[in-house]
């Protein structure tokens, strides 16, 4: 957390319709200095309006209205990605499997230790870190994909693909000197210090050459 702002320190928001609980682990969060929001449903959740900062839910499976079961679904439908931490009063099996393979980070049934409860929340939110961080990477590399002109989209894949320059000359019917000028210019626009560098930008545009 070295270096975030207060707007990009991570959240933990608990839904449960337990107030006692809510309290408990609103406090259990804030001890350790973690921000925290609490919810009694998962219809007071949806009122908000979502941080732009890295979180983690931490769910109840026995929640009014619509289940946390329910509510997973509901959220990989919707396409929000927090990672989630479920917990239960009830020791499930088949309940905690279901919520595993929707993608659930850990399932805790209560009474739990709150250093496990800790420590997936630890985890949950580094793992939405690395999650944002990556589409924050993917939103510059496709910004600075944009910045190419025609021309150099269409000699981006030749070169990834390991042709010379030459042989891409010949490829786009311009000369080399020209092809040579459009590498540069791709080169410095898409941020690549080297070919290595944009063959793997390529690779996470899913570009290739059968594109021209």
């Amino acid at each position: 957390m070295t270096g975030e702002t207060a707007d990009e320190k991570p959240i933990v928001f608990v839904i449960d319709d337990d107030e006692s609980v809510r309290d408990s682990l609103s406090s259990l969060f804030r001890s350790v200095e973690l921000k925290v929001m609490v919810f009694g449903s998962a219809t007071e959740f949806l009122e908000i309006e979502l941080p732009e900062c890295p979180a983690c839910l931490v769910l109840d499976v026995r929640l009014p209205g619509v289940s946390g079961l329910e509510f997973q679904d509901d959220l990989a439908k919707a396409n929000i990605q927090y990672p989630i931490v479920f917990i239960s009063g009830h020791g499930d099996i088949p309940m905690s499997v279901r919520a595993m393979k929707a993608g659930a980070l850990e399932f805790l049934t209560k009474p739990f230790r709150d250093q496990d409860l800790l420590d997936a929340v630890g985890l949950a939110l580094e793992q939405d870190r690395a999650r944002r961080d990556k589409e924050r990477s993917m939103t510059e590399l496709r910004a600075n994909y944009e910045s190419l002109t025609p021309r150099e989209k269409e000699v981006l894949p030749l070169v990834t693909s390991g042709l010379m320059n030459k042989q891409i000359a010949f490829e786009l019917g311009i000369s080399e000197i020209t092809v040579k000028v459009h590498r540069a210019n791709l080169m410095r626009k898409m941020a690549a210090q080297s070919l290595a560098d944009l063959v793997r930008m390529a690779d996470l545009l899913d570009l290739d050459s059968s594109q021209n």
